[in-house]
């Protein structure tokens, strides 16, 4: 197989997958919609930065081991789990104090104009998302072997793959965070906000209980 003529399919398979409604597509939304266009950069980022974290396990045989280990799997099944229960019960805190504070108790970081640390903490909220998922590790050693020809080296040529899927994924996420964050105003109101929060924070705690009982 030829690594150029595999590039179009490559780059669909990418698209389609972005595409797939989870918990990247749940933070990126929630985020645009409450920060804008540049309140998602750093999710987005983040995500990414994770996803080629575990390109390169894979090219380097790493995710094998952890998808064919029952403890490793286990442990990231229950971090990832976690991690997603955690982001949704702080959606609904934010929605009830919300709630019970009114417009005058909105909280100052989730209004556009991020500080440093909350940037990070957004691009360290997608790495974990990312990172902690036992899926994107099975994920990468069934998907980046079918485009990597037998006589290419599989690391560097996993990496190359890598930067592409990352670059497109990129566009994509950050053109939804654009369409999202042009309804920023709106969503920034103190009664749809609430509902934003409160339908994000169950979602996000829908896919962390899912992600904690469902099997390989």
């Amino acid at each position: 197989m030829d690594i150029v003529a595999a590039l179009p399919a490559f780059v669909v398979a990418v698209v389609l997958i972005s595409a797939s409604p989870g918990p990247a597509m749940a933070l990126i939304m929630r985020r645009a919609a409450l920060r804008g266009l540049s309140g998602a950069v750093p999710t987005v980022l983040g995500l990414e930065a994770g996803l080629y974290v575990w390109a390169l396990c894979a090219g380097a045989g790493l995710a094998a081991l952890v998808a064919a280990s029952e403890v490793a799997y286990l442990v990231l099944r229950v971090v990832g789990a976690a991690f997603l229960l955690y982001l949704g019960v702080r959606s609904w805190r934010a929605a009830w104090r919300s709630r019970k504070a009114g417009p005058a108790g909105e909280a100052d970081r989730d209004l556009p104009g991020a500080s440093p640390r909350t940037w990070w903490r957004a691009f360290g909220e997608g790495a974990v998302v990312m990172l902690a998922n036992p899926k994107a590790a099975a994920f990468m050693i069934a998907f980046y072997p079918q485009f990597v020809p037998a006589d290419r080296p599989l690391l560097a040529t996993t990496a190359l793959l890598a930067l592409l899927q990352v670059a497109v994924e990129t566009v994509l996420y950050l053109a939804l965070a654009a369409v999202v964050g042009r309804a920023g105003t709106w969503f920034r109101r103190p009664a749809v906000r609430r509902q934003l929060d409160a339908v994000s924070g169950t979602v996000l705690v829908a896919l962390g209980l899912r992600m904690a009982v469902e099997s390989r």
